[in-house]
C-alpha cells in the first residue's frame, strides 16, 4: 500500500510537471497546435462565456481545495500523506480541461514590431517562468508538489512541517511565484482579445489569491509572518 501511495505521489508530480511545460508553450503562443492566440473558432460572446467559466473554475478548485476546513472534510477518504498529491492532481487536470477548451477570441490589442522590444519582452517571459520554478524551490518544492509528503509516508517516517524562511526573493515580497506568473502572462509581443481575457481573469484571481492565502499563513504561523508582512510587499517590492 505504502509503495502505491508513493507511486500515486510520482504520477501526480509528472503529470502536473508535463502540464506546466505545455502551458508555458500555450501562453507564449509557440510550439503546439492550439494556444490563446490561435485563430477563433466561435463568436466572441460565447468564446467569452466560455473561458470566464474556465478560469472560474480554476480559480474555485484552486481556492477551495486550499482552505482547511475543506481539508478536514476530505480526511476521512484523503489522508494527509496522499491530500497535496491529490490537489496538485486535481489542479492538473482542470488546467488540462482549461487548454482544451479554451476559446481564442480574434483581435489585437497590441502587437509589438521593434526587434528589441520583442527580444525584451520575450525575455521578461522567459524570466517570469524561471521566477515561478526557482521560487518552489526556494521553499520546498517536493513539499509543495506532494511528493515529500508521500515519500515520508513510503519510509515510514513522521511528517513536519516545512519552516517557513526568508531565502533570496522572499526577503524583498512574499509571493515571488505569482511575480513570475503575471510577467508571464502579459510580456508578449502580440495580445489578442482572447490573451488578454486570460491574462486579466488569471491576474484577478491571482491578487484574490494572495489576500486568501496570506490569511491562512497569518493564522497558521502567527506573529512571525504579520512580521513579515509588515516588513516586505506582496509581489512588487516597496510598492505593492
Amino acid at each position: 500500500m505504502r509503495a502505491i501511495v508513493m507511486l500515486y505521489g510520482v504520477v501526480s508530480y509528472l503529470l502536473f510537471f508535463g502540464v506546466f511545460l505545455y502551458l508555458i508553450a500555450f501562453v507564449g503562443g509557440i510550439f503546439v497546435p492550439k494556444t490563446l492566440s490561435s485563430e477563433a473558432g466561435m463568436h466572441a460572446p460565447l468564446a467569452l462565456l466560455i473561458n470566464l467559466g474556465l478560469i472560474i473554475l480554476w480559480g474555485v478548485q484552486h481556492t477551495v481545495m486550499a482552505r482547511d476546513w475543506f481539508k478536514e472534510a476530505i480526511a476521512h477518504i484523503v489522508p494527509h500523506h496522499t491530500e497535496r498529491s491529490t490537489y496538485v492532481l486535481a489542479s492538473t487536470l482542470i488546467l488540462v480541461l482549461l487548454m482544451y477548451a479554451w476559446q481564442p477570441i480574434d483581435g489585437i490589442i497590441w502587437q509589438v514590431e521593434n526587434p528589441l522590444g520583442i527580444k525584451i519582452l520575450w525575455s521578461i517571459f522567459g524570466i517570469g517562468w524561471v521566477l515561478v520554478l526557482l521560487s518552489t524551490f526556494l521553499t520546498d518544492h517536493f513539499d509543495l508538489f506532494g511528493l515529500r509528503q508521500t515519500w515520508l509516508h513510503f519510509v515510514k517516517k513522521t511528517y513536519t512541517s516545512v519552516n517557513f524562511t526568508e531565502s533570496l526573493f522572499y526577503q524583498w515580497i512574499r509571493h515571488p511565484m505569482m511575480l513570475g506568473l503575471l510577467l508571464a502572462f502579459w510580456a508578449i509581443p502580440v495580445m489578442t482579445a482572447g490573451h488578454l481575457v486570460f491574462s486579466l481573469g488569471m491576474t484577478v484571481y491571482i491578487l484574490m489569491g494572495i489576500h486568501f492565502e496570506e490569511q491562512g499563513l497569518a493564522a497558521s504561523i502567527g506573529t512571525d509572518y504579520t512580521e513579515y508582512q509588515k516588513r516586505t510587499a506582496r509581489i512588487i517590492p516597496k510598492i505593492y
